[in-house]
């Protein structure tokens, strides 16, 4: 007899036209909301061929799980995922009508749901067995899934047992991940053989199931790999499972690259966890600038609005062009035989935007604290420098393009000389590129010191002699004020610390986690500018990549925010040595 479906959940609620072919007739007064479905069917005797499909959970915008079915999904029957038994879950209510989206819209929709496009073609709810590191990496990954359901292996419990103990990343994430395991099964009043909704705890979008091992599942492995090991125990797990349902997708996720070798060694399908990357590929970062086509002012020449004010030159333009951009970014245009236009958007409203001309800082007048912008990119980024509306500026490139020196000079020009801010504040992530020299004497800021060797360095070219007329005394005296504007702190103590009308600087921000992120953004007072900076080609932090990285993260985030600007640096401006070196190591 087979065993009573888990709890009706909210997200159960189908429209009763839709399950006529399938559900019984209910009776005259039945509730329209309670429609009965046929049980599912038993379980095959014997396994199938596993299909691979789509990917993994995606970013939080994008898709929050792995694939989102469009058909009713087949469930185990009697036999139960470890003596649970799944109900068929039943089709979704008819999609309301598609009207028509922005292009700016249809743009973030194709670029961030590439999952979505692929759920027509697989319409069965996956069953994701998930390792202990996928856990610890993310401990809201129980609910990134969407509508498919988890399964925990047993010895799953007791690595996370193993490594709660401590006060790193790793065992924080293990206690938070127990901690939400418990309350889901708080909710199931103790008894877990049924599954436990993965929405009881509020989370909406999760609405499939999580199982726990609760008997022997017992496969046999091949004979050269030691069966009391961790990895190869989940292995174990996970071809029994696919043995047992063969009707659904078993699918290992780990972080483990060896694990998942190990596993389509065998013939599973594994995948990695991916819902902590915010691009599929670096190259569709979001760039900061946009060139206007070669025929730009041939076509709008008729409905462009122009007029000056306060010194600077707007531009009303109007057209697809204006859907495909967002706020702060910059266009420019160059061509052979005109004029160029470098400009900023500074207004966006329905299919119409507003440009304004920059100031230019290639321009020996309008140097910032000595320094002059070298290429196009380094003025755009000058620009947000030096605007005071601007309150977080990103800055991407690769060696030598003059992130460091131009933020660094920005700050002084508007701490000593405008007196904008108070001081300058600068800190890094402290990860080694490699073996660690082991422990730093001295205070905080000595500590720090030989992380900020690119602080010295500029430092010494902003403050290079002939430039005072009082000598070496006046320029030691210089070098004296300088360093007294500039507070060096670590990022392990940051928490609860709030900036109040301070330049802070953000450097090597590629090998910081979005968390990291968060912590330091968050601390941000008023009057506080942030300026973060990094090579996303050059992180040194393990399990993060230029997808899952958190300067990636805030790019990604603040982009069209009104007082939020980026800019990619292209070109390196350090020597032809360094450039070389760059494109062809």
């Amino acid at each position: 007899m087979p065993l009573p479906p888990p709890p009706r959940r909210k997200a159960d609620r189908v429209d009763l036209k839709k399950l006529s072919a399938t559900a019984t007739p209910a009776a005259d007064d039945a509730p329209a909301e309670e429609p009965q479905v046929t049980p599912p069917p038993p379980l095959a005797a014997d396994a199938s061929a596993m299909t691979p499909t789509a990917r993994t959970g995606r970013g939080r915008r994008r898709s929050t799980g792995a694939v989102r079915a469009e058909t009713p999904a087949e469930a185990p029957g009697a036999d139960a995922i470890a003596t649970a038994s799944v109900a068929v879950a039943p089709p979704a209510p008819a999609a309301p009508p598609q009207t028509a989206l922005p292009a700016r819209a249809q743009r973030e929709a194709t670029r961030r749901s590439p999952t979505r496009r692929r759920a027509a073609s697989d319409g069965r709810r996956r069953l994701f067995v998930l390792d202990t590191n996928v856990l610890m990496h993310d401990p809201s990954c129980l609910f990134r899934f969407e509508e498919h359901d988890i399964f925990l292996p047993m010895i799953v419990l007791e690595e996370l047992d193993n490594n709660k103990k401590g006060m790193s990343e790793v065992a924080r994430n293990a206690r938070q991940a127990s901690r939400s395991l418990d309350a889901l099964a708080a909710c199931a009043n103790g008894d877990i053989r049924a599954g436990l909704p993965l929405s009881a705890l509020g989370n909406t979008e999760a609405s499939g199931t999580l199982f726990f091992q609760t008997e022997l599942l017992p496969h046999a492995l091949p004979a050269d790999l030691p069966q009391g090991k961790a990895d190869n125990q989940i292995l174990s797990v996970v071809q029994a499972l696919t043995q047992r349902h063969p009707e659904r997708d078993v699918v290992l996720v780990s972080k483990d690259i060896n694990m998942r070798i190990k596993a389509r060694a065998l013939g599973l399908t594994a995948e990695d966890y991916e819902n902590d990357k915010t691009l599929d590929d670096a190259d569709m970062l979001y760039s900061g600038m946009l060139a206007l086509p070669t025929d730009f002012w041939s076509r709008h020449s008729k409905t462009v609005e122009s007029w000056q004010q306060g010194g600077h030159t707007f531009y009303r333009i109007s057209g697809p062009i204006a859907e495909q951009l967002y706020l702060n970014q910059f266009v420019y245009y160059e061509a052979p035989g005109e004029p160029p236009l470098y400009a900023r958007v500074v207004e966006l409203r329905g299919k119409s935007a507003v440009l304004r001309t920059l100031r230019d800082y290639t321009h020996l007048k309008s140097a910032v604290w000595g320094v002059t912008a070298r290429n196009r990119e380094q003025n755009f980024a000058l620009n947000l420098l030096m605007d005071p509306e601007i309150d977080f500026v990103t800055l991407a490139g690769t060696a030598g393009t003059g992130k460091t020196l131009m933020a660094l000079a920005a700050g002084l020009s508007q701490v000593l000389d405008e007196r904008r801010y108070t001081e300058i504040i600068m800190t890094r992530a402290t990860v080694s590129v490699g073996e660690d020299i082991g422990f730093l004497p001295g205070t905080e800021e000595e500590k720090m010191g030989p992380w900020m060797g690119a602080l010295d360095d500029n430092l010494e070219f902003l403050a290079k002699g002939g430039q005072s007329p009082a000598g070496d005394w006046g320029r030691a005296a210089t070098q004296d004020l300088i360093r007294s504007r500039i507070k060096i702190k670590s990022l392990n103590f940051m928490r609860g610390r709030t900036f109040l009308n301070k330049y802070v600087i953000i450097d090597e921000a590629q090998n910081l986690t979005p968390k990291q992120m968060k912590t330091l953004i968050t601390r941000a007072g008023p009057g506080t500018k942030l300026v973060c900076m990094g090579n996303l080609a050059q992180i040194d932090t393990p399990y993060l990549t230029e997808g899952s990285s958190g300067l990636t993260y805030v790019v990604d985030r603040f982009k069209g925010w009104p007082h939020g600007g980026h800019v990619t640096l292209a070109r390196g401006e350090r020597s032809r040595l360094a450039d070389f070196a760059s494109e062809v190591l």
